[in-house]
């Protein structure tokens, strides 16, 4: 590789990835790779769930057959006496997801919820935090923080001194998907009221805790967050839309329909089931359907049973990952040609989305899975296109270069190996070489009009020329009325002395039939004189920047030309070389010395070409 290609190379296999690298850094994949990273990490997270959990929805059957919401308090007492009558037989934990903050409308009611609270034990209700923006103070500067708590609301004095509580808040990433659970929260002393922050955890932690305690169990360790915020692996998705949990109508075992002793040990959830009442979000688990808050809080509660907390890799690692594959990718498909560039680029695309499927499910670590495929498609794509550009250029320039002098055949050759037409600067090569001219041509002009001497030479250049490229020679140059061609360049050919003698043979033959139409029109005819020699060359680009041709130099040109400048009409010379190559393909005739040929010391054995075998 010459050091200018280098340094082009190194210089794109930076550039390029510094700059996808910034696009990623700054956002701009955001939507596409969330979208993405969901279907994936999601379908990993998803599994059968175990009866374990089980939800009391509040839903279109309960509000038509008890009413519409809000109920008084003592529908839902009902409810948790109802599960709590047989004491050796009533769930482990009954968690209301509803809020019951401030006096209710009968005191009646609330004095009936807080003893049957009290009598079970095992009532764990919600609480919930308001969130806006707050302007911080913060030593000597200021900050606008957009989570501030501007409210608190917890449950009435007298529930709250029976029963415990936590948060049932939520928070939806900028796209307005939940994708992660907020494991606390630092309630500040002014709504707690309390002298400091109040650090109040998750209404699903609360309950996850008080079912291994019921159990004599040791709890899973929360995940470690430095904001309380955590990724949350949903193992359901919304109810109707595939793995969900048990769900049944509070109306159902208000009405007898459902036994209580059937959710003995388990985590019963009461909450909100019905679309009325505005407690639905979409979640990366599934972004076509809405989950209702408490089968949230069954997912979370289900993510600290499995102690399962992935988390996300720095976004500085990341984005050295994603610059590693690029530099990588765009070093790999630089000049690439398309078939070699295709497997890897399916590999490497293919291979980092199993890469992340392996590191979340065995090392809880969470990738961008667009990013790294997206960039290398791109790089793909574009090297395609470069290199489709400098195809299309090189074809034109071998065009423009060959064009005039070779045969479409070997055109489409060169075109096709593609570098190898840049490397034409000068070369030396074997190569047959065949010069060809008119016999008494020179007599016969000085008789004629111009036009009509133009019309002869042309017809009869015409025909070298097609006697060359249809032996797919390269046709050199005309001087005046002679034609030089040469064989096995610029690409290398099978037999290239054959075809220059079978090229001769066909112009002396072509030349008959042209030589009798000139007799008859003009009273007199004209004849080729061929010569054909073999050996080295020099062969390349030759002439000046603003006038360059493609042509041979040297000994072996000049042998060519001096045999041609000897040969009679008719006639085809050739040399020893080229009859020692030809073997008995050809009847030759030697002339020994009786030829003279200037440059060439005694002995240099020349003979005529009289038949060939095709």
């Amino acid at each position: 590789m010459k050091i200018p290609e280098l340094y082009k190379r190194l210089a794109s296999a930076l550039l390029i990835p510094v700059a996808l690298c910034a696009a990623a850094g700054l956002g701009w994949l955001d939507t596409a790779d969330q979208f993405v990273s969901d279907a994936l990490y999601q379908s990993l997270s998803e599994s059968a769930t175990d009866g374990e959990i089980v939800i009391l929805g509040i839903d279109d059957y309960a509000l038509n057959a008890l009413g519409p919401w809000p109920w008084t308090r003592d529908v839902l007492a009902d409810a948790i006496a109802a599960l709590n009558a047989n004491p050796e037989r009533r769930p482990a934990v009954i968690g209301v997801d509803v809020l019951f903050a401030g006096a209710g409308a009968d005191p009646t009611a609330d004095a009936y919820l807080v003893e049957t609270a009290r009598d079970g034990g095992n009532v764990i209700v919600a609480s919930s935090a308001t969130f806006g923006s707050q302007l911080v103070v913060d030593g000597d500067g200021f900050f606008m923080d957009d989570r501030a708590i501007l409210g608190w609301d917890t449950p009435f004095p007298e529930l709250a001194a029976v029963t415990r509580t936590g948060h049932i808040n939520a928070m939806a990433d900028r796209d307005g998907v939940i994708r992660r659970g907020i494991l606390w929260l630092d309630i500040p002393a002014s709504y707690a009221n309390t002298e400091a922050p109040l650090r109040v955890y998750s209404f699903a932690r609360v309950i996850y805790e008080s079912w291994t305690q019921s159990r004599g169990e040791t709890p899973n360790p929360p995940p470690r967050t430095p904001d309380g915020f955590f990724y949350l692996p949903f193992s359901a998705r919304p109810d109707g839309n595939g793995v969900c949990f048990e769900e049944f109508s509070v109306a159902e075992l208000l009405e007898g329909a459902l036994s209580p002793e059937d959710f003995a040990g388990k985590i019963v959830l009461i909450g909100p089931f019905a679309s009325g009442m505005l407690d639905s979000y979409l979640t990366s688990a599934d972004r076509s359907a809405n989950m209702y808050g408490v089968e949230i809080q069954a997912n979370m509660i289900e993510a600290f049973r499995r102690g399962f907390f992935p988390r996300t890799v720095s976004a500085f690692t990341q984005i050295l990952l994603l610059f590693a594959a690029c530099a990588f990718a765009q070093a790999f498909f630089y000049d690439r040609r398309v078939r070699a560039a295709v497997p890897v680029w399916l590999t490497a695309s293919g291979g980092w989305v199993v890469l992340c499927a392996v590191l979340y499910e065995r090392a809880a670590l969470i990738l961008h899975v667009l990013w790294t495929p997206l960039m290398i498609t791109v790089l793909f794509m574009l090297s395609v296109a470069s290199n489709y550009v400098r195809a299309q250029r090189e074809r034109r320039r071998v065009t423009d270069t060959f064009g005039r002098y070779v045969d479409p055949a070997v055109l489409k050759e060169l075109i096709d190996k593609g570098g190898a037409a840049s490397e034409l600067g000068g070369t030396m090569r074997e190569i047959a070489v065949l010069f060809v001219d008119i016999r008494g041509f020179t007599t016969m002009s000085e008789a004629l009009d111009p036009p009509t001497v133009v019309e002869i030479i042309n017809r009869y250049l015409t025909l070298t020329t097609e006697c060359i490229m249809r032996r797919h020679g390269t046709l050199d140059k005309f001087v005046g009325d002679c034609t030089m061609a040469f064989w096995n360049a610029p690409l290398p050919q099978k037999d290239p002395i054959y075809s220059a003698c079978l090229a001769a043979m066909d112009m002396v033959e072509g030349s008959k039939a042209l030589g009798e139409e000139l007799q008859a029109r003009f009273g007199r005819s004209v004849s080729f004189g061929v010569g054909v020699h073999y050996g080295p060359a020099v062969v390349g680009n030759i002439g000046a920047p603003k006038r360059m041709d493609y042509t041979a130099i040297g000994d072996t040109v000049n042998t060519a030309a001096r045999l041609e400048a000897n040969a009679p009409g008719g006639k085809i010379l050739i040399s020893r070389v080229v009859a020692d190559a030809l073997g008995e393909r050809a009847d030759v005739t030697s002339l020994g010395a009786s030829i003279k040929l200037k440059g060439k010391a005694d002995g240099f054995e020349i003979l005529t070409l009289d038949a060939l075998q095709s």
